[in-house]
């Protein structure tokens, strides 16, 4: 069974020296939380989802590249990726972050929500 809280979600990861990692906290039909933990100069090249995504900065400092724009981002920087958005992220300095993947929304009746 998933866990329903945490009290410091950034302690739910280690960053391996000269890695990245994730950890799935929850995964149900609606969504998926991954949490990632990057070294430092670790990255995730240029990629797109087929879901749109919540990407949230726990700790540390990146760049984020959204749609061809870079950001400098840090604690507390969020970002919301429409699905097919080219996206990308180097960690400047060891970082963990929190993304959520949104799964097709279902009305009452099992169709799909418009």
């Amino acid at each position: 069974m998933d866990r329903l809280f945490f009290d410091d979600i950034t302690t739910q990861v280690e960053i391996p020296m000269g890695g990245i990692t994730s950890r799935t906290l929850h995964s149900d039909e609606h969504a998926r939380v991954v949490l990632f933990g990057f070294d430092a100069g670790q990255e995730l090249s240029e990629h797109t989802a087929s879901m749109p995504a919540i990407l949230h900065v726990l700790r540390g400092e990146a760049s984020l590249t959204l749609g061809g724009e870079t950001h400098a981002v840090s604690g507390g920087a969020w970002a919301y990726m429409p699905a097919h958005l080219p996206h990308g992220i180097a960690a400047r300095t060891p970082l963990v972050m929190l993304l959520t993947l949104v799964k097709a929304a279902k009305d009452l009746d099992g169709t799909a929500a418009q």
